[in-house]
């Protein structure tokens, strides 16, 4: 059962328009989460190809409020500390933000381009196949990045948490809705979840 916590960062009057990556990646995204075959390896090159192209401009795509919604996230959701795996970490925003709750904050990507961009040890990699050994990990932040819920849980120890964050909630590319996010994960999970900002945030652990 996930609570859900009352709004503290009022939603911006200003909205940009959704990414026009949207609807396709919203498509690949719950594929990737509920059906775990349709990620190949060609549909892994694809999605690294595009974020590729996307790695020259996508500092350019920060804003003030962008990263409220991981901020509440670690400041309301209870999420613990220790040992932290950053999925999706692009060009390194977010690190920072992780590194003042945990320590140390391992950072992954599947683009060579976003991690050539970014400063601080790095691991390229595809994260439905982690090169990191079973209960490695107190906590799994993903800001924007897919889930693969079966190499998400081997990778967390027993009383770990999931930290899943959408900076532009349902106009997010990669998206589900928390409910979703907990059913995709092997057992049973519970937690918090809110809208921050222009976003939607969940802290998760097990059941």
């Amino acid at each position: 059962m996930i609570e859900w916590l009352e709004r503290v960062i009022p939603r911006p009057e200003l909205v940009p328009d959704p990414p026009p990556q949207k609807e396709a990646m919203q498509r690949v995204t719950r594929q990737a989460a509920f059906e775990p075959e349709s990620w190949t390896p060609e549909r892994a090159a694809k999605v690294n190809a595009l974020f590729d192209e996307l790695a020259p401009s996508w500092n350019d795509r920060y804003s003030v409020n962008r990263y409220e919604p991981l901020r509440d996230a670690l400041g309301r959701g209870n999420a613990g500390r220790g040992r932290c795996l950053e999925v999706g970490s692009g060009t390194g925003l977010v690190t920072p933000i992780l590194a003042a709750a945990f320590a140390p904050v391992i950072a992954v990507d599947l683009s060579h381009e976003m991690l050539a961009r970014a400063s601080g040890p790095r691991v390229e990699t595809d994260a439905n196949a982690l090169p990191f050994a079973d209960a490695s990990f107190d906590c799994a932040v993903l800001v924007n990045a897919i889930l693969f819920p079966g190499e998400i849980d081997r990778v967390l120890r027993a009383d770990a948490t999931v930290v899943w964050v959408n900076t532009r909630a349902d106009d997010t590319p990669i998206y589900l809705p928390p409910d979703d996010v907990a059913a995709a994960l092997p057992g049973e999970w519970t937690g918090t979840a809110a809208d921050a900002a222009l976003g939607q945030w969940c802290v998760l652990r097990r059941a």
